[in-house]
């Protein structure tokens, strides 16, 4: 009898572990909207500067532009996911996006077209907020890293996808090819928000809005024994400010716990503790070095950069550029085996480590190249390749996934999800500062030099992630303010609410 208890504990954890697996999977699949819109775009390009006969600065106006419009979803969505709750947020995110494709599909001039992507902005803004949000606070702690590396991995799939759109649709006329390259992307969204009616609601939420019977059901659905649950669900109730004698199905949140925007806010940025600023500033700076290390560059002008190492065939372009959507994917695969073996920090210095090397590669086999634009320099045109091969690969296996992995994982519940909208909104602002410019600064300092810059970037943040940011690996969502000064995570939520008198939720007046 004994012995076929912890055999049926097993059992029942290995179900648990296998539904919120499942759940982050169907999270995540809004980051493949996102992943696609920036893999065809760098075929579609091509094509588009074509059939509208536009200039490169407006052409790279067009490829960053989604990613500052986004900003207005990211802000959205914390709010909306507050008030409506994670789940219903994703639908509302494929819905916009949706929207945004056919409009992008159907374009007939340029500002069609703009209009398009400011749609379709918003719509991927909500969904990378809302996503690695969902799924931290769905995974036990155990498998935490692995399941919000998750959203990377779509991401790198939605890229790939995009790919392998831009190789198919490329032999199509002129005027069809982009159109269906862009127009397709509104399938992914539509599965998005048929699949998304099978995923529970986050328990976080739930324990906010006072249904701690829901909140106790998902969390018996995805925690390792019922003793878990339990405990799972004090911790949530104490970050939540709900006291520990206050039980039931439905519970009043006392109204004067209830937290506004303005005082999130507050709490946040305007008046935050040194611990809580040491928070935001661990957010905002691998979100501004994720970017800034010119990621974007490479992906979005892959085409571009193989064109300048002398690959001047558009078939060969689009297929060495699969190359690269083919070897980011297996590697971000593998960076989710590792993320909750190896660590957070081990991988982070890592893929820095490594992509200071082949941005140095790139810068130099550009260089050499562009100093012979008359000879072909076969082994410059082959460290090209193998350099950006090899950044795409490093990036995969850390700085790529750890991003939204630790971001979701350190803010405290009461600030989450305006939080992470931060830490989005400064991503997407460095990333789309990084794709409007990099036409133009590859004009001003060469497109060797370009990589050269984004080196010296790297090697910032290197250092910045050895000297700031601690490790999260096994450590519940709780008791992460410990990491980072507070004094006891676990129950300071409870305690500081006798002084703030708020600390729910964010209340949408």
């Amino acid at each position: 009898m004994d012995s076929g208890e912890p055999a049926a504990i097993d059992s029942k954890k290995k179900s648990n572990v296998k539904y919120a697996f499942t759940c982050a999977i169907l999270a995540s699949m809004a980051f493949i909207i996102l992943g696609y819109d920036i893999g065809v775009m760098s075929g579609a390009a091509i094509y588009i500067k074509k059939d509208l006969k536009i200039s490169d600065v407006k052409l790279e106006i067009l490829m960053g532009i989604l990613n500052l419009y986004s900003l207005i979803g990211s802000f959205a969505a914390g709010r909306t996911s507050d008030w409506i709750g994670r789940r219903s947020t994703v639908v509302f995110a494929a819905a916009i996006f949706f929207t945004g494709a056919l409009l992008m599909g159907f374009a007939v001039n340029y500002a069609m077209l703009m209009a398009g992507r400011f749609v379709a902005g918003v719509g991927v803004g909500y969904g990378i907020m809302i996503a690695p949000v969902y799924t931290a606070e769905i995974s036990p702690p155990s498998a935490r890293g692995f399941l919000t590396s998750f959203p990377e991995v779509c991401c790198n799939l939605g890229i790939l996808f995009g790919y392998v759109s831009n190789y198919a649709f490329a032999r199509l006329p002129l005027h069809i090819g982009w159109r269906l390259m862009l127009g397709i992307g509104a399938v992914p969204s539509v599965m998005l928000a048929l699949l998304v009616f099978v995923m529970p609601e986050s328990p976080r939420w739930l324990v906010m809005k006072g249904r701690l019977a829901d909140a106790r059901a998902v969390l018996n659905k995805i925690a390792d024994t019922p003793e878990d649950a339990e405990e799972r669900l004090a911790d949530i109730k104490a970050a939540a400010g709900i006291p520990k004698d206050l039980d039931g199905d439905v519970v009043t949140v006392p109204k004067e716990r209830n937290v506004d925007e303005k005082q999130v806010w507050k709490e946040l940025i305007f008046s935050a503790s040194p611990a809580m600023r040491r928070i935001l500033l661990a957010a905002l700076g691998i979100h501004f070095f994720q970017q800034a290390s010119g990621i974007d560059s490479v992906v979005l002008y892959s085409p571009r950069v193989f064109q300048s190492a002398g690959i001047g065939d558009d078939n060969h372009l689009l297929g060495t550029t699969c190359a690269v959507g083919v070897t980011k994917t297996l590697f971000i695969l593998v960076a989710t085996f590792l993320v909750d073996r190896v660590g957070r920090r081990p991988l982070l210095l890592f893929s820095t480590c490594g992509m200071i090397v082949s941005l140095v590669g790139l810068g130099t086999g550009l260089t050499v190249v562009g100093h012979h634009p008359d000879v072909r320099i076969h082994w410059a045109a082959a460290l090209c390749i193998v350099s950006i091969l090899a950044y795409v690969s490093f990036f995969s296996i850390g700085l790529g996934p750890i991003t939204g992995v630790y971001t979701s994982e350190i803010f405290p519940l009461r600030v989450r999800a305006l939080g992470f909208a931060v830490g989005v909104a400064c991503n997407r602002v460095t990333s789309g500062v990084i794709s409007m410019t990099f036409l133009s600064l590859s004009k001003a300092i060469t497109i060797g030099g370009s990589f050269f810059l984004y080196s010296g970037i790297c090697a910032l943040a290197w250092v910045f992630y050895f000297t700031y940011l601690p490790e999260t690996r096994g450590r519940t969502l709780e008791e992460m303010g410990k990491l980072f000064g507070m004094a006891d995570t676990d129950m300071a939520e409870a305690g500081d609410a006798a002084q703030t008198k708020k600390v729910v939720e964010m209340h949408t007046k």
